[in-house]
C-alpha cells in the first residue's frame, strides 16, 4: 500500500542525553527517520534534551524542541504543534517509556494522536517479564526457566525452586542491563534483588536461570504492514552468555551455527514478531543456544530499533532506521527501494561477502575502584567496528579502531606475564581476546582456553592461527619478505607497526610500508552493497582490505578528507560527530569532494548518504595514510575529529600532508606547558604558577615549590584523564606514579590549584584577520570540576563588563599569535577580579554544539568554510554571526553512576559525565539554576 495521506505533521522523540546503554546509536536512528519522513513531505517535529546531537540540528526537522523528554513536555509540544502521529520508536527506552506513559494516560487517544511503528501494548508485553513468558509458551518458544519476584522472600524463593545459585537479576523496564546481573554468591544476592526492586519503574525483577557460556544472537527484523517479515543481520556474541550485549564482541554475520540451527533461529524470530501486535517497523530479538545440545531459547524481544540497530544498519548498508520509518507511514517492503543499489527492492534480506567485528570501548579508568568484570549491566560508553573479508582481519582492525594504543590484537609490545593472562581469563574482561592471545603464545591449547572463558572454539582457533602467522613474521627479515607472504599477513589484518615490531630486525613501521609498496602489496577498497556483489551499488562506503579489485573509483574533483573522532568515550563523544557532519556539508558547499573517515557505527557521520565517499577504517595513521595515498585529497581537516584526529597531526606534518586551518606545529604549541607559557608571557597572560616534571622526584620538588593544593595531569590526554588535585606529598607521589605507570614517557604537569575560582570556556573562530567570540559560558561549580562536568550557563552571569572584555582581549591575542584559522576553544579562570588562562585547544571543543544549538548559528559550518578560504566578514554582512539567544542556555550534564554503584560520586579535574542536557531559562531565579548553585561545591574532590 502506499504511505499514509490522511496524516501531515508527525512528532519525532529523541531519546535524550547520553547515558551508558543509550548512546548517540538513537541519534543515529533518529536522524536517518527525520530525513525519511521529511523527503516523503512529511512535517517532522522533533522533540530532544541533547545538544550535542546532529539530530537536535535545524536542519534536522521542520520543527526542533530542544526540552526535557517528560510527560508534560511532550504533552505541551503536541498542544502547540498539533501533530497527526508520533513516532516513539527512534529515541529508545526513553521515548517508547514516555509514549507509554502518554498512552496509560489517554493522552494520544484524546488528541487524536495516531502512534505508528510501535504497538504499545506489545511493548508492555515485551517489557512485563511474566506477560512475555507467557506469550512466548504459547507460541512454543523455549525459554530460561524463570519467574517474576515483587519482594526479596519471593526472589529467594524462586531460587531455590530454580536450584539455587547462580542466578540472574533481571529488573523490569530498565535500560542498559540497569540493576542486573549474575549473582554468584549468597552474601552478594539480597543486595542485588533490592537494588533491582528499587531501580525497577515497576519494582519487580525477573529472576532467571543462569546460562553463563551459552552461545547469544541477536536478529535484527523488519516488517510491514502486510506482515511481510525480513532479516536484516544476524549478529553472533564472541562473548559467551552472562555479558550484556552492548559489552560482548560480535561478529556479523553468525558464524558458528549449522544451517539447520541458523533457519530454526530465523523461523522463530517471524513467529516472535508475528505475535506481539500488529506494527510495522524495526524489532531486535536476542537468542541463545546452549553448546552441545543444541537448545535453542529466547531471551527477550524490543519491538523498536534498538542499540543494535545501527551496528546492523552500517554492518550490512541497510538503512534500517529510515525503512522502518517509511514502514511505519504504510508502505511494505516491496514498494521501496534498496538505496544502496538502486535497482533492487528493499525486501531483499541484506548478503555479506564480509565479516564485520564490533568491539565495546570502556572507560574503566574514570572511576576509581570500578569492578571491571563484565555482566549483564552494560559498562561500555562506545564502541567500534570494523569491516574485513575475513574474523582475523576484521578483528586486528577492530583493535586499530578502539584508540587506547594497539596496533592490533597484540604484537605490537611484549606480552603480558603468565600470571595476568591467567588472572585475566578466569571472568569476562574487556581485553579477554587479548589474553586469548597471549595464552596461545604461551602454548595453552584450544581446549584449556575454551574451559576458561567458554568462548566458542571456531573463534579460538582463528586467534590460534594468527598466533602461528606472527610467528612465521618473527622469523622472517623484512627483506626476505616476499609480496605472496606479505599479501598473506596483511590479508589476517596485521598492520606495519605490528610487522615492524615482530620481525627479526630493528625497522619503522615507514620501513614496512615502503617495502611492501615496493612488492605493489597496497589496499583495495570493496564497495558495501548489500548484495555481496550481485548487483552493482551506487553508494559510495567502502572498507580496505588486500583484494585485487580496488572498487572505488577516484575523480578529479578537489577533495578534502575529514577524520571522525573514533569511538565515543567520556572526554570525546557525540559532539565531535555533530561537528564532522557540519564540516561535510560546509565543504561540498565550497564545492569539494568531502570524504568521510571513521569507524563509530553509532554516528550520523558514518552515514553511507552523509559524505561523497564514506571510508569505514579505523582512525589509525597507516589506515588514514592509505586512504590519502589513493585519492590525493587538497588536505585533511584535523579539527573537528576532536584529540583523536589531533593526534595524527604530526604524521601529516612529517610527510608533507597539507592540513587544512591551524598547522599541526600551532596546535602542539599548547600542548607543551613550556612552549605554551612563554606564548602567555609575551602576550602579558596571567597563568597559574606551574612546573614540569618526568619523575616522582621532580614532582614532589616542583609541589613543593608552587605550594598546595597542586593541579596535577599528563600531556595530550582527553577529558581531563589522569588529572587530579594533591593536598600533600603523599598524594602528589600516588599520583604522579600512577600517571607515570599508565604512560611510561609522558611529561607530568603541575599547576599550582586556585580555590573559589570561576572557571569559563570560550569558543572562537578566527580567520587570520579578525577573531569572532562565539560564545562565553560561565561554569557554577568552582574551577578544579572538570568542564564537561560542570554545569555551564551561556552567557557568563556574575562577571563584571571589565573581565568580560578581557577575557574577549585574551582569547582574540591567543588565536593571533597560534595563527589559528578555524575553531579555538580557550579556559580561563577568574580569582580576585584576575583572568588567568589555563588552557588553549585550536580545534573543536566539547562546548561548540551547545553554543551553536543555544545560539542558533551554525559554528563548526563556519568554521569549516573558513579554513577553506571564506572570511567571517562574508558571514557577518549575511547576519549569520547573530545570535538567536534572548535569556540563558544551561548545560546540564548527566552521569551514569548507577552502572557503577561502587564507585564515590566525587567531582574533581577528570571528567566523569557521559551526557548533556539543555535548557533554556528566562531568569537566574530557574531551578535549573539555583538547585546547581546551591550544591555547587557538594562533590568537589580531587
Amino acid at each position: 500500500m502506499p504511505k499514509r495521506t490522511d496524516i501531515e505533521t508527525i512528532l519525532l522523540i529523541g531519546s535524550g542525553p547520553i547515558v551508558i546503554g543509550q548512546a548517540c546509536e538513537f541519534d543515529y536512528s533518529g536522524s536517518q527517520s527525520a530525513r525519511a519522513l521529511m523527503d516523503e513531505g512529511y512535517r517532522v517535529v522533533l522533540v530532544n534534551s541533547n545538544p550535542a546531537t546532529i539530530m537536535t540540528d535545524p536542519l534536522m526537522a521542520d520543527e526542533v524542541y530542544l526540552r526535557p523528554l517528560t510527560p508534560s513536555s511532550i504533552a505541551q509540544i503536541a498542544r502547540e504543534e498539533e501533530p497527526d502521529a508520533v513516532l516513539p520508536t527512534m529515541g529508545g527506552q526513553t521515548g517508547l517509556n514516555v509514549a507509554q506513559d502518554l498512552k496509560k494516560d489517554g493522552f494520544w487517544d484524546e488528541e487524536g494522536i495516531d502512534v505508528i511503528g510501535v504497538d504499545i501494548d506489545t511493548v508492555q508485553i515485551t517489557e512485563d517479564r511474566q506477560e512475555f513468558r507467557t506469550l512466548m509458551d504459547d507460541i512454543g518458544l523455549d525459554q530460561s526457566r524463570s519467574d517474576t519476584a515483587k519482594s526479596l522472600l519471593e526472589a529467594k524463593e524462586i531460587t531455590q525452586e530454580l536450584g539455587g545459585l547462580p542466578v540472574v537479576i533481571r529488573p523490569s523496564y530498565t535500560l542498559g542491563g540497569s540493576g542486573g546481573g549474575i549473582v554468584w554468591k549468597e552474601d552478594e544476592f539480597e543486595e542485588m534483588v533490592t537494588r533491582g526492586l528499587e531501580l525497577s519503574p515497576a519494582h519487580q525483577v525477573l529472576i532467571d536461570e543462569c546460562l553463563f557460556g551459552w552461545k547469544e544472537y541477536e536478529l535484527e527484523l523488519l516488517r510491514d504492514p502486510n506482515d511481510n517479515v525480513i532479516i536484516i543481520a544476524s549478529i553472533e556474541n564472541v562473548t559467551p552468555m552472562g555479558v550484556h550485549t552492548g559489552d560482548s564482541v560480535t561478529v556479523a554475520p553468525q558464524q558458528t551455527l549449522t544451517d539447520k540451527q541458523f533457519q530454526r533461529m530465523r523461523d522463530a524470530a517471524i513467529k516472535a514478531m508475528n505475535s506481539i501486535g500488529t506494527f510495522a517497523g524495526g524489532c531486535n530479538i536476542q537468542f541463545a543456544f546452549e553448546p552441545g545440545t543444541g537448545r535453542m531459547i529466547v531471551i527477550e524481544i524490543n519491538p523498536r530499533v534498538s542499540r543494535s540497530s545501527a551496528l546492523a544498519s552500517k554492518a550490512t548498508g541497510y538503512p534500517i532506521a529510515k525503512v522502518a520509518s517509511k514502514l511505519a507511514i504504510g508502505y511494505t517492503l516491496d514498494e521501496l527501494p534498496n538505496e544502496v543499489t538502486g535497482d533492487t527492492s528493499a525486501c531483499f534480506e541484506p548478503s555479506l561477502d564480509y565479516v564485520v567485528t564490533k568491539i565495546p570501548r570502556f572507560n574503566f579508568d574514570k572511576f576509581e575502584g570500578v569492578d571491571e568484570e563484565l555482566t549483564t549491566q552494560m559498562k561500555a560508553v562506545g564502541e567500534v567496528m570494523s569491516i574485513g573479508r575475513t574474523f582475523n582481519e576484521s578483528l586486528q582492525k577492530a583493535w586499530q579502531s578502539l584508540e587506547i594504543g594497539y596496533a592490533g590484537l597484540g604484537a605490537d609490545r611484549p606480552d603480558a606475564d603468565r600470571e595476568t593472562v591467567r588472572e585475566r581469563l578466569t571472568a569476562p574482561r574487556w581485553d579477554n581476546l587479548l589474553h586469548v592471545r597471549h595464552a596461545f603464545r604461551y602454548g595453552a591449547s584450544v581446549e584449556e582456553v575454551h574451559d576458561i572463558t567458554q568462548i566458542d572454539k571456531w573463534f579460538l582457533y582463528q586467534i590460534k592461527d594468527l598466533v602461528a602467522l606472527e610467528e612465521a613474521v618473527r622469523s622472517t627479515p623484512l627483506r626476505k619478505m616476499d609480496a605472496r607472504f606479505l599479501r598473506e599477513v596483511k590479508r589476517a589484518g596485521f598492520s606495519d607497526e605490528q610487522i615492524a615490531f615482530l620481525v627479526p630486525e630493528d625497522v619503522t613501521d615507514r620501513e614496512v610500508r615502503a617495502h611492501r609498496t615496493d612488492e605493489d602489496v597496497t589496499p583495495a577498497y570493496q564497495l558495501v552493497d548489500t548484495c555481496a556483489g550481485e548487483f552493482p551499488a551506487e553508494t559510495p562506503y567502502y572498507y580496505s582490505s588486500y583484494e585485487t579489485v580496488n572498487e572505488s573509483t577516484v575523480t578529479d574533483r578537489p577533495k578534502v578528507l575529514i577524520l571522525g573522532s573514533g569511538p565515543n568515550r567520556i572526554g570525546q563523544g557525540i559532539e565531535f560527530d555533530y561537528c564532522c557532519v557540519h564540516g561535510v556539508k560546509a565543504a561540498q558547499e565550497m564545492g569539494y569532494e568531502a570524504l568521510m573517515l571513521n569507524c563509530n557505527p553509532e554516528t550520523v557521520s558514518t552515514d553511507f548518504d552523509v559524505a561523497d565517499k564514506l571510508y569505514f577504517e579505523p582512525v589509525f595513521w597507516e589506515r588514514v595514510q592509505d586512504v590519502i595515498d589513493l585519492e590525493q585529497p587538497e588536505g585533511v581537516i584535523l579539527q573537528l575529529g576532536g584529540q583523536t584526529a589531533i593526534k595524527l597531526g604530526e604524521r601529516f606534518e612529517e610527510d608533507g600532508i597539507q592540513v587544512l586551518g591551524t598547522s599541526y606545529s600551532k596546535m602542539d604549541l599548547v600542548e607543551d606547558r613550556g612552549k605554551f607559557t612563554s606564548i602567555l608571557q609575551k602576550l602579558d597572560i596571567p597563568f597559574p604558577p606551574y612546573g614540569v616534571a618526568h619523575s616522582v622526584e621532580e614532582a614532589l620538588e616542583t609541589a613543593g615549590r608552587l605550594g598546595y593544593p597542586t593541579l596535577i595531569r599528563p600531556s595530550y590526554v582527553l577529558g581531563g584523564e589522569g588529572m587530579r588535585i594533591a593536598i600533600n606529598e603523599d598524594e602528589v607521589a600516588e599520583y604522579v606514579g600512577n600517571v607515570l605507570e599508565t604512560y611510561p614517557d609522558n611529561e607530568i604537569l603541575l599547576d599550582r590549584f586556585l580555590e573559589d575560582a570561576v572557571e569559563l570556556d570560550v569558543d572562537a573562530i578566527c580567520d587570520g584577520d579578525e577573531v569572532w567570540i562565539a560564545g562565553m559560558m560561565q561554569h557554577i561549580e568552582p574551577a578544579g570540576v572538570h568542564s564537561g562536568d560542570s554545569t555551564a550557563v551561556l552567557p557568563p552571569f556574575s562577571l563584571s563588563d571589565e573581565v568580560l572584555d578581557t577575557i574577549r582581549e585574551y582569547v582574540r591575542a591567543l588565536a593571533f599569535e597560534l595563527d589559528v584559522l578555524g575553531l579555538v576553544n580557550v579556559q580561563l579562570i577568574v580569582k580576585d577580579g584576575t583572568v588567568y588562562v589555563i588552557e588553549a585547544n585550536p580545534r573543536a571543543s566539547r562546548t561548540v554544539p551547545f553554543i551553536a544549538k543555544a545560539a542558533g548559528i551554525p559554528i563548526p559550518a563556519i568554521a569549516t568554510k573558513v579554513m577553506l578560504g571564506e572570511t567571517l566578514e562574508t558571514f557577518r554582512e549575511r547576519g549569520d554571526l547573530q545570535s538567536d539567544l534572548e535569556e540563558y542556555a544551561i548545560k546540564e550534564p548527566v552521569f551514569s553512576w548507577d552502572k557503577f554503584p561502587e564507585v564515590p560520586k566525587e567531582l574533581g579535574p577528570e571528567m566523569k559525565s557521559t551526557g548533556e542536557s539543555i535548557a533554556f531559562v528566562e531568569s537566574l531565579d530557574a531551578e535549573q539554576f539555583e538547585q546547581p548553585y546551591e550544591m555547587k561545591d557538594l562533590y568537589l574532590s580531587r
